[in-house]
């Protein structure tokens, strides 16, 4: 391994430590900044905000308690006092809710008739990591109200709705006025679809909803439960994400972290996303404005809560026949799978994240294809892994080939170089000495920048990768060998509380991962002989030993697949080396060299700029010996 393919594998693992402190500084800037901006808009609208004076954390946490103590007992008067002017209205706030559900081959839809909004949502086909059934949230952990001024203040959460239509994809819920409008919700699902058509809609209520009410505020909240086995990694990967029309990424907070985020333009839709599964809501016309928030239990909550998310939106009632006026939303309840989202053709697949522009890219069309390529034929991930790796690992070796056979070459010019630097020995002759040591890197077809290209194309592959795995909902609880879960750790020992940087477990891919890497590296500066440069210890030492310590580390409450990835990788280019080293032998390489000293050499551009330089640099030596002798 030369001086730049060590330079590089220690820049890659500055980026890796060094990626996670500068994004956690750079998220406190953006969130003071954030508060700040939301300051000045509250001061100059308050008019946007006059009935949202919220704490947001506070929020947040109610939404994880409130769903639940909402749907606990009837909303029923304490008093023979009337709550509302409208005697219906008041019939239904007292009156007993019922519960209706909708399914079909991809999950089951609980629906309640009090407030006319979804209950629970229970996913087929995936479980939990203790193997029990999936929920995206559970029974009366959500909330979807309505609020409306209708000659007096009302929120559909506070009564319950009539169930005029019910069918097996169907079902239609209502909410009367004495007048004869009324508020309806309607809930269509289809075979093979995770989405849920919604329909809130406004039918002969002109003469209850004054003609100044323009907009309507709905109240989103959601507790999202955990699923995976790793709390640190799971919370890690989920948030709230939020989208408007033409931008080429969503914008996020959260990510582990509790946060907030005021909302002034139009948006399309917005995302609870947890790491493999995801709530999303959009609306058709388009949000007007909003509130955001997400608030992450801890990693020990009673209840096994992830986090709790609300969406407070405002609308704009529909400019047409006042007597029916409706708004449509999609609701998505389902993985986080690329061709499934993607297959909407709503931006949705987004909220995946697979890097930035360069490695998006080369995640979107050469890794997801490649793996869907494979999963057509085999089962077992573990194999496909394998296949990919090779794939990869093919695709460079034109590159990869030409790195390590100009390393070898270069180990075998050694002696050569150290006689053109005892031939040229003082600072003055600098120029010569490089001149010569690249006249003979040239004449024997070594290059010191041959190990810069295959890094930088492992690079942005290493990167994608890093993203690819634990995104990747086709690796989640998908076993090999004795890991059970490909998408997390696989914990070979477990020791039943944390420890500092180690974690609460050890992982035996990532271990394998560490001892190979290790071994590598052993194996690429075994040729490389003493030096009087002060660095080259240290760089061997680092490349030798605290690289491995470092990715292991790392890697050990990563993603299992990520891991085994590294983990072939490493063999992978244990065997190249070999192989290229027998194929590159010595005395061949000198022969190469003594061979091309005997024909005449046609100089290139860059040595003729290089004696160029060497001229000028003697003429001005010359020039100095000149003055200081008068």
């Amino acid at each position: 391994m030369d001086k730049n393919s060590i330079i590089g594998i220690v820049l890659m693992a500055a980026v890796l430590f060094g990626f996670t402190f500068i994004q956690q500084n750079k998220y406190r800037k953006q969130m003071a900044e954030q508060a700040r901006l939301d300051s000045i808009a509250r001061a100059e609208h308050p008019e946007l905000y006059a009935s949202d004076t919220i704490d947001y954390e506070s929020a947040a946490s109610a939404a994880a308690e409130k769903p639940a103590q909402v749907r606990g007992a009837s909303s029923g008067p304490v008093s023979g006092t009337p709550v509302f002017k409208d005697a219906a209205l008041q019939e239904a706030y007292g009156a007993e809710e019922s519960f209706v559900t909708l399914e079909n081959d991809k999950f089951e839809v609980k629906f309640t008739t009090k407030g006319a909004q979804p209950y629970s949502v229970r996913i087929k086909d995936y479980y939990n990591h203790d193997s029990t059934d999936l929920y995206i949230f559970r029974p009366g952990r959500s909330k979807y109200a309505v609020n409306v001024y209708a000659g007096e203040y009302i929120n559909t959460d506070d009564f319950v709705f009539n169930v005029v239509q019910l069918t097996d994809n169907v079902v239609v819920m209502q909410l009367p006025f004495s007048n004869g409008g009324y508020i309806e919700q309607s809930y269509q699902i289809e075979e093979g679809s995770y989405m849920v058509a919604n329909c809130l809609s406004f039918k002969g209520m002109d003469s209850v909803i004054p003609r100044n009410v323009s907009s309507v505020d709905i109240d989103f909240e959601m507790v999202i439960p955990r699923m995976e086995k790793g709390y640190k990694y799971e919370s890690q990967y989920s948030k709230l994400d939020y989208y408007f029309e033409g931008d080429k990424k969503v914008s996020e907070i959260g990510r582990g972290r509790s946060a907030s985020k005021t909302i002034s333009s139009k948006m399309d839709w917005f995302a609870f996303q947890q790491q493999f599964f995801s709530a999303i809501v959009r609306a058709d016309n388009r949000f007007d404005s909003g509130d955001l928030a997400i608030n992450f239990a801890g990693a020990d909550d009673p209840d096994g809560s992830l986090m709790a998310c609300s969406a407070k939106m405002r609308m704009e009632l529909p400019k047409g026949t006042p007597d029916d006026m409706s708004l449509g939303f999609d609701l998505y309840y389902g993985p986080n799978h690329y061709q499934t989202l993607k297959a909407y053709d709503q931006k949705y697949e987004k909220i995946i994240p697979l890097g930035g522009s360069l490695v998006g890219w080369f995640t979107k069309f050469v890794i997801i294809p490649l793996f869907n390529f494979f999963h057509r034929y085999f089962s077992n991930f573990g194999i496909i892994i394998l296949l990919m790796t090779l794939v990869i690992k093919l695709v460079v070796l034109p590159f990869t080939y030409k790195s390590y056979s100009s390393s070898a070459k270069m180990n075998a010019l050694k002696p050569e170089v150290e006689r053109i630097n005892a031939k040229y020995p003082k600072q003055e002759d600098a120029m010569k000495k490089q001149q010569a040591t690249m006249d003979l890197y040239r004449k024997a077809g070594a290059s010191p920048m041959g190990g810069c290209l295959p890094m930088l194309l492992t690079f942005p592959i290493l990167w994608a990768m890093f993203r690819f795995f634990p995104a990747s909902i086709e690796l989640r609880q998908q076993p090999f060998l004795w890991c059970h879960d490909l998408s997390s750790y696989d914990a070979i020992i477990e020791f039943g509380h944390r420890i500092p940087i180690l974690g609460d477990h050890v992982s035996l891919f990532a271990l394998l991962m560490a001892v190979t890497m290790w071994g590598y590296s052993k194996l690429t500066t075994a040729n490389q002989t003493a030096s009087n440069d002060p660095n080259a210890a240290s760089m061997k030492f680092m490349s030798v030993w605290m690289m491995p310590i470092m990715m292991y580390f790392i890697c050990n409450s990563l993603s299992a697949a990520l891991s085994y990835y590294y983990l072939l990788s490493q063999l992978i280019s244990i065997i190249e080396t070999l192989i290229i080293r027998r194929s590159i032998k010595p005395e061949d390489v000198i022969a190469k060299v003594r061979a091309a000293e005997s024909q005449p050499q046609k100089k290139s551009k860059w040595q003729q700029r290089l004696e160029e330089a060497q001229k000028m640099q003697q003429a001005q030596l010359r020039e100095r010996e000149k003055k200081l002798r008068r």
